[in-house]
């Protein structure tokens, strides 16, 4: 699939990093080095745009690298990217750990996969089939 892209970065296009990968590192946009201290929160710029076409959204999702070695993570994870958006993405990382982190431009800071997805037209109904699940949630298949 073709999806036109614009980079305002001064990185390389999002790439895929072996050939069955699913996710693209997406990496800072940053003119100085940004600092997350423990427990907060920033938006971090890229200097992507993307037009996707319809049916079809950008997930946003943490780099399992960042998250076990110094507890960064995503806030809305994982953050979607509308077919119709055209402003920059920008990711909201979050440091979950107790140490500060120091944010780099060009730093690789989460993961983008395209995928698919379906419309809905509700149907209202009075009640729903029986299921073997029924309305067990929560760990009601646990020990």
């Amino acid at each position: 699939m073709k999806v036109k892209i614009v980079n305002h970065s001064h990185h390389p296009l999002p790439q895929y990093q072996t050939p069955l990968s699913a996710g693209m590192d997406i990496r800072a946009n940053l003119s100085d080095p940004v600092e997350l201290k423990p427990l907060e929160r920033k938006l971090i710029p890229t200097g992507l745009y993307v037009a996707l076409p319809e049916g079809y959204e950008a997930q946003m999702r943490p780099r399992s690298g960042l998250a076990i070695k110094h507890g960064i993570t995503l806030l809305n994870t994982p953050g979607t990217i509308d077919a119709d958006y055209r402003g920059e993405i920008g990711i909201i990382l979050v440091n979950l750990s107790s140490e500060p982190f120091v944010i780099n431009d060009g730093e690789r800071i989460c993961q983008m996969v395209i995928t698919s997805h379906a419309g809905v037209e509700w149907q209202p109904a009075e009640q729903l089939d029986d299921t073997e699940r029924g309305a067990g949630g929560f760990g009601h298949t646990g020990k």
